[in-house]
């Protein structure tokens, strides 16, 4: 009982300080701070980066730490702190989640929320790897959110620690960049060139990352063919309800998801997060679209059927043009 009552005094004490410092994250002043800092002499690095963690604990913005590690430190030793001291607090809040909420999570969760979570866990470092590359949710939230799962420790440090290093160079050289902006510095021009260049490499990386894991294309007869061989094979329709079951019809055991409500019922989909999923429309470009939703979501085996149910009629293979549920969902579930 009483060390019931220590972790509820503790969980209570740490709600009232995240809470406390959301109210009055606005009336943080970043110039204080870096003043503060510098008069810390050699201990400033690590002040630096304990300031970090206990930041990224509390729900301070992410953003502003790391702009200021930039101006402080410069872009070398500045990126290697504010990682260090970013991924640090990632993995207290990682495992302060896991200590307070884990088990009592383990025990309620159920349905949807439960076959998410165990897609999760399934994905292991690569969600971990994923998320942090391309940011899905606020950094700070998801350190907490994953503490719920049972995602091994070190693969979580490893992966964030690499895979935010990408934010870290272009917002780290985005804080140098604005001192020397402020200082007059030489070659001001290129610098801050330099820093937007590197924002719009990270900016473009939810992009390409879901350009690459698409997937390659799969023609008719090669979905035929794995449709015959292939049991774990996702067929995911994504037309209207009404196309599904029209003239073209659909194929037996797809699973109809109008590409408009895709986003909104991506958990439906979870345990296909690393196994194939093949993409069907009328022609393709509706497939298309759903494959770059789904892979920017961490779907790593995502496959466009180029003709799509216009081609399927062409070559005469049966269809139902009535709906019928899809059990091959339900089964791995």
């Amino acid at each position: 009982m009483r060390s019931k009552a220590l972790r509820w005094l503790l969980f209570a004490l740490l709600a009232s300080a995240i809470s406390l410092t959301i109210l009055y994250r606005d009336h943080i002043d970043a110039g204080a701070l870096q003043q503060w800092v510098e008069q810390a002499g050699p201990a400033a690095p690590l002040l630096f980066m304990v300031i970090y963690a206990i930041g990224t604990v509390l729900f301070l913005p992410g953003s502003v730490m790391t702009l200021a590690g930039g101006a402080l430190f410069g872009p070398v030793l500045g990126t290697f702190y504010n990682l260090t001291g970013a991924t640090i607090g990632a993995v207290l809040a990682f495992l302060i989640a896991r200590f307070f909420t884990s088990n009592w999570v383990e025990q309620k969760t159920g349905g949807h929320l439960k076959r998410l979570k165990e897609g999760v866990e399934n994905e292991g470092w690569r969600f971990v790897a994923f998320v942090r590359l391309v940011p899905l949710f606020p950094f700070n939230l998801l350190n907490y959110a994953l503490g719920l799962t049972r995602i091994p420790l070190l693969h979580y440090l490893i992966a964030t620690y690499l895979c935010m290093l990408p934010g870290a160079i272009a917002y780290t050289y985005l804080g140098y960049a604005g001192r020397e902006a402020v200082a007059g510095g030489e070659g001001l021009i290129q610098k801050v060139m330099l820093a937007l260049a590197l924002l719009a490499v990270v900016a473009f990386l939810p992009r390409l990352i879901g350009r690459l894991r698409q997937g390659p294309t799969m023609n008719i007869d090669a979905l035929r063919e794995r449709l015959n061989k292939e049991d774990e094979l996702l067929l995911l329709d994504v037309r209207t309800a009404n196309d599904y079951q029209d003239k073209l019809g659909h194929i037996v055991g797809s699973l109809n998801i109008p590409l408009e409500e895709l986003e909104s019922r991506l958990a439906e989909l979870t345990p296909y997060l690393e196994k194939p999923v093949a993409l069907i429309c009328t022609t393709d470009r509706r497939s298309k679209k759903a494959a770059q939703i789904l892979g920017s979501q961490g779907f790593a085996d995502v496959h466009v059927v180029i003709g799509g149910m216009t081609q399927w009629n062409k070559n005469a293979l049966p269809v139902h043009t009535t709906t019928e549920t899809s059990d091959h969902l339900r089964e791995i579930q």
